[in-house]
């Protein structure tokens, strides 16, 4: 009797160390890491896919997207994320055919720190630019004052905030300044990364925002989500068409508007400085970077399930986090795109 009870018990445990070493292979952990601009939304994206499909993993690296950039082109990850689309030479120089998946479009804004003054601080291009070149230096000056007639400016030296890690919004940052001054296009440039003239240098989005939040008479930019999230101010930028226009969903997609329509086969697209009356003028896609040509073809195949699922499904939890879908013409583009991954 004991005998038999020793090997029933023998048989499931070695039935239970099968099933679990069968469900250790059935899980696939699909790797990627880049930007931190739409890691609210990837986080909740991630979190509900797993109860989509338990058997897939994902572990994300919120390291700014000229990380993404890297980790991908290195294939050290399943897929990198970035709000840079690449260059030709970037592109060129991957050991694959690399594609850019439009996910998401997310608002840069323009948040500060000034006690006393909330959301709504009007600021023009010409003004912006400047303070980001050191030229105008207090929050009193004359070319901010004359857009906020009211409003009590300090007489307080402001504290420039940028990024100090390779960015997606940086480069969307400034790609805007350099399309709308001459002087910042020549002198300083757009990119990733860029010799700023002036100001303090944070990680990420979080790391920008931090800064904002603790030291008072600052000026930094960020996603909107993180500007929510910090509960910090924003700016009203001033448009192409005159206007000073508030950050929001509605903003954002007015500002895509007149680009989907002529949206490039590859997706590598600037939103900025946007024609329309609405259109919010520091607006960028974020994209994830994959290979066409997948090495594991079976974690290539769940990484192209949850491609599918959030361009069906993963969009509509987009305005919730601050983020405006994609237009309706652009993802049905998109899911061509996908279908060519093998």
């Amino acid at each position: 009797m004991i005998k038999t009870i020793r090997k029933s018990m023998l048989a499931l445990a070695a039935l239970a160390a099968l099933t679990a070493a069968g469900n250790a292979r059935a899980e696939v952990l699909i790797n990627g890491a880049g930007a931190t601009f739409p890691y609210p939304l990837y986080s909740k994206w991630f979190s509900e896919y797993a109860k989509i499909d338990p058997s897939v993993k994902f572990n994300y690296q919120s390291i700014g997207s000229g990380g993404g950039i890297k980790q991908i082109s290195a294939q050290t990850v399943d897929f990198g994320a970035s709000d840079k689309f690449l260059s030709d030479e970037e592109l060129k120089g991957a050991p694959g055919k690399l594609l850019h998946i439009p996910t998401v479009m997310g608002a840069v804004v323009v948040t500060y720190n000034l006690p006393g003054i909330g959301k709504g601080l009007k600021l023009s291009s010409e003004a912006l630019a400047q303070i980001y070149e050191g030229k105008i230096t207090s929050w009193n000056d004359a070319k901010i004052a004359k857009d906020n007639a009211g409003v009590q400016l300090p007489n307080k030296p402001i504290i420039v905030v940028h990024r100090s890690d390779g960015s997606g919004t940086t480069s969307i940052f400034t790609d805007y300044l350099a399309s709308v001054s001459p002087e910042w296009a020549k002198s300083v440039g757009k990119g990733a990364s860029v010799k700023w003239p002036v100001g303090l240098g944070g990680k990420g989005n979080e790391g920008v925002a931090g800064q904002i939040k603790t030291t008072p008479a600052t000026i930094g930019y960020v996603e909107l989500a993180y500007a929510f999230e910090n509960k910090l101010p924003y700016a009203f930028l001033k448009n192409s068409a005159g206007n000073f226009v508030e950050p929001s969903i509605a903003s954002t997609s007015a500002a895509a508007a007149g680009a989907a329509k002529s949206m490039p086969a590859d997706y590598r697209i600037s939103l900025v400085n946007q024609p329309g009356k609405g259109a919010y003028p520091i607006v960028g896609f974020t994209w994830l970077l994959v290979y066409q040509d997948q090495k594991d073809k079976a974690k290539g195949k769940k990484l192209v399930e949850f491609l599918n699922w959030e361009l069906r499904q993963g969009q509509k939890m987009a305005d919730k986090l601050l983020y405006a879908p994609l237009p309706a013409n652009v993802a049905k583009m998109v899911e061509k795109t996908v279908k060519s991954i093998k």
